[in-house]
């Protein structure tokens, strides 16, 4: 994920992915771990450009 997107955000993504997993994979909440890593653009290539070039 590039590193726009806000605190709550990420909050909010956290959340939902955990939810569906508890829903739909019966985990336990407690055991599910979801890492969030915000890639520069300038750390990234799709097709030999950059994302930071796109």
């Amino acid at each position: 994920m590039f590193p726009r997107r806000t605190h709550e955000q990420k909050a909010a993504l956290a959340k939902a992915i955990t939810d569906v997993m508890v829903e739909i994979a019966e985990t336990p909440r407690e055991a599910i771990h979801v890492i969030i890593q915000d890639i520069p653009k300038d750390h990234w290539a799709q097709g030999g450009v950059l994302a930071s070039e796109v």
